[in-house]
């Protein structure tokens, strides 16, 4: 305004003032439709802002309803995955136990039946299928021995695991028929008479029938003696026969037949590890419980 009135005092040109006089409207005009726009601005930016604010409590919104969502549905997969691995176990179970009865159903009952003056085997039982023992193993190999095509493979296994343990063992029975046992027993019974009931079974009572039982003696010991106690395959049978599922039958205070330290069966290894671990014997057991691993014999 100062500078208004100096110059509306001093001496200037008349079109001078008009040029002024335009440029200060000019100049008023501006400002007027500067904060025109500034203000216009100012309500743009808040409406919007309002409006950004409005989609942000939206999305929030949303995003809550999501989140909810998504932990029901993830609450209801956990649901059905839970009952979908309860539902396997279920399933994966009673497989196993078709198989289980499957094993049961294709496994001679006989294998597991507690002989030797108790169950009977008629003279016309065989085993399933009988292999012949290759002469290595035997401690006459000019003499054929036979056993079980199923536990073979255990035996074998032991045999050759107890040679690499320097405790070499030979057998020198295994598998005798109803016949071939009748005649054993008959040359004992003349020679020993009535005595000879204390070591060898009668026909169809003999282990020895089953096909997976042996009689096992080493190097330098003669057999079914009881010299065969002390020496190192003795031993180590002992101590590692359970492994390749098998007993030893008539141990020391049987009440079936003299101590046989020679006379080993085939059992199982499930039945053989229970009882080492239980320290008991193959005839201390009910023949219900003995049933119970005839499908797991094999295994």
């Amino acid at each position: 305004m100062y500078y208004v009135l100096m110059l509306t005092n001093s001496q200037l040109p008349k079109w001078a003032y008009f040029v002024i006089a335009t440029l200060l409207m000019v100049i008023g005009l501006e400002y007027v439709w500067f904060n025109f726009s500034l203000n216009s601005n100012h309500q743009e930016l808040a409406s919007t802002t309002a409006s950004f604010k409005r989609q942000v409590v939206e999305f929030e919104a949303r995003l809550a309803s999501t989140t909810a969502e998504k932990d029901q549905i993830f609450s209801q997969l956990t649901e059905e995955q839970k009952e979908t691995l309860s539902l396997k176990r279920k399933i994966n179970r009673a497989d196993d136990k078709i198989d289980e009865l499957k094993k049961i159903t294709e496994t001679d009952p006989e294998l597991l039946q507690k002989y030797s003056k108790v169950f009977f085997l008629s003279e016309n039982y065989a085993p399933k299928k009988l292999v012949d023992i290759p002469e290595q193993y035997l401690y006459d190999n000019k003499k054929l021995q036979q056993f079980s095509e199923e536990a073979w493979r255990f035996l074998e296994n032991m045999l050759k695991d107890a040679a690499d343990s320097d405790a070499p063992l030979q057998i020198v029975s295994a598998y005798r028929s109803f016949g071939t046992q009748s005649i054993l027993k008959s040359g004992y019974t003349t020679i020993y008479g009535s005595g000879a009931n204390k070591f060898s079974a009668d026909q169809g009572y003999s282990e020895h029938q089953l096909g997976v039982t042996v009689d096992l003696t080493t190097t330098g010991v003669a057999p079914t003696t009881l010299a065969f106690a002390n020496t190192r395959a003795f031993l180590w049978l002992t101590n590692n026969a359970w492994r390749y599922g098998f007993v030893l039958s008539y141990p020391k205070g049987n009440s079936y037949y003299v101590y046989e330290p020679w006379h080993w069966r085939f059992v199982g290894r499930d039945l053989a590890e229970d009882l080492r671990a239980e320290n008991k014997n193959f005839y201390d057991l009910d023949q219900r419980q003995l049933d119970t691993y005839l499908g797991k014999l094999f295994d």
